[in-house]
């Protein structure tokens, strides 16, 4: 498992911890907790940090993208997993450039799969295909989703040239 998908493990059940109680806990003391806890050695508690406490400062947008993409399925009424993983997809699409939003959606599908039913990743998958294709038709292409420009490489006189 990378660091960052266990980070994002971490920051989910914290998140489920922290909806569980109705938000009447702080949620980044609760992760920071469970960090201890469940991986003291992990090499992104930073990353997790900032995705619990951005991903709260956008919450009223996040999900009301999220009641906006699965219409049939009222928040309260979304499983706390579900719901959470949602957000955490919802927002490394939106507002994280650096994810790319294939790799959003992936590690989200694979949370639901770990921690939700049995329906979770197909749920997640669609509620986050449509958020993805929505940024796109809005004109939103992150730079992480940009292709990379193939470097030129140089040939036996030392020039470049394009390969």
């Amino acid at each position: 498992m990378s660091n960052r998908h266990l980070a994002r493990a971490i920051a989910m059940q914290s998140l489920y911890e922290w909806d569980f109680h109705h938000a009447q806990r702080d949620a980044v003391q609760i992760l920071e907790r469970n960090l201890e806890e469940m991986a003291p050695e992990l090499d992104e508690k930073d990353f997790a940090k900032h995705l619990v406490a951005d991903l709260l400062a956008h919450r009223d947008e996040i999900d009301a993208m999220i009641s906006k993409f699965a219409p049939d399925w009222p928040l309260e009424k979304i499983t706390t997993v579900d719901r959470n993983v949602l957000r955490i997809g919802a927002y490394e699409l939106v507002y994280n450039d650096e994810i790319p939003s294939k790799v959003a959606i992936n590690e989200a599908i694979e949370l639901a799969k770990t921690f939700g039913g049995e329906s979770s990743g197909k749920f997640v998958n669609g509620v986050l295909g449509a958020v993805y294709r929505n940024q796109i038709e809005q004109g939103h292409v992150k730079e992480a989703d940009k292709p990379k420009e193939k470097k030129e490489e140089p040939n036996e006189h030392g020039t470049a040239e394009r390969p």
